[in-house]
């Protein structure tokens, strides 16, 4: 409400890194990641959950999953102008309709009964079902042409994720100085290969290519219960994705093979910093501004080319 997201950036209370710009990929994680941060939700305050714009096919089933897994009040649908594909999500629907992980419930087959000239019987849905949601839909529909076109939320969404990302760095500006300090010229936290995990979640990388994936990349900075044990020096690497705290995100700005560190610029403070023992990389990438757009690089900007092959 306040305006766009980048511009009110504050510190979550709690914080999983997903690491994709959309779930069809993993649809179960993203139920797990759900999970984990609504339990630590202490229920003094009001919460708003703002929903994904994903809502045909497979999108609605997860959404209603979502619906039953957080149990709202309330549910402000707000639809399209002109398009009818999505049914209002009423407490009958929802609680009827299977979800992608969750079943619906069996509507009872009424049969009908007529006793001394009595009116047909017939049980109402859901009436004593504990279980059957309760919530009041508060159902939006717009009157004016273009009202939420798609085309328009996709362009859009990529430019507000830049924007929260170039808004994250500007953390690591000085606040006393005017000008804006080129990335490559800040001090990087140097940390030791063993003191934390690496994974990568959106893909499959072999094991002897994950620093190539992880050097200039953005990562989310978490925190896995387990101890993290380091040998050789070589790179620790986790064999599935945790879900687990998040405490921030950061760049890879370089890895030092001789000495076996990686070079991390993050504007989490040295305290949460310390907590930090794994480090997740997913398909988020650096807004390419920052790779291109900095100002005192000499020589041939790494990671970015102009030599593109359009035959391929």
């Amino acid at each position: 409400l306040p305006g766009p997201p980048f511009t009110h950036q504050q510190a979550p209370r709690k914080m999983v890194y997903y690491g994709l710009t959309s779930c069809e990929q993993d649809t179960e994680r993203y139920l797990d990641v759900v999970k984990s941060v609504f339990r630590s939700y202490k229920k003094e305050v009001p919460l708003v959950v703002n929903t994904m714009g994903w809502v045909k096919g497979e999108g609605l089933l997860l959404l209603i999953d979502i619906i039953r897994l957080l149990s709202p009040s309330h549910i402000v649908q707000m639809d399209v102008y002109d398009w009818k594909a999505m049914a209002p999500l009423s407490p009958d629907y929802v609680h009827f309709t299977s979800g992608l992980y969750t079943k619906g419930k069996q509507q009872a087959k009424c049969k009908q009964m007529r006793m001394d000239g009595a009116e047909p019987w017939s049980p109402s849905e859901g009436a004593g079902d504990a279980s059957a949601p309760q919530h009041k839909l508060l159902y939006i529909h717009p009157e004016f042409p273009r009202a939420g076109a798609a085309g328009e939320v996709r362009v859009h969404s990529s430019i507000l994720r830049d924007a929260a990302i170039l808004g994250y760095l500007g953390q690591l500006q000085c606040p006393d100085i005017g000008a804006v300090l080129p990335l490559h010229s800040l001090l990087p936290y140097q940390v030791p290969f063993h003191a934390v995990a690496l994974r990568v979640v959106h893909t499959d990388v072999a094991p002897t290519n994950i620093l190539y994936a992880l050097n200039a990349s953005w990562v989310g900075l978490c925190r896995v219960p387990e101890e993290i044990q380091g040998r050789d020096e070589a790179p620790v690497l986790l064999t599935q994705t945790p879900v687990c705290d998040c405490l921030g995100f950061g760049i890879v700005r370089g890895v030092d093979m001789e000495k076996k560190l990686y070079h991390v610029l993050t504007p989490v403070p040295p305290e949460k910093l310390r907590l930090v023992n794994c480090l997740l990389l997913g398909s988020v990438a650096i807004p390419n501004c920052v790779l291109v757009g900095q100002q005192g690089a000499e020589g041939e900007i790494p990671y970015v080319t102009s030599d593109y092959n359009y035959s391929i």
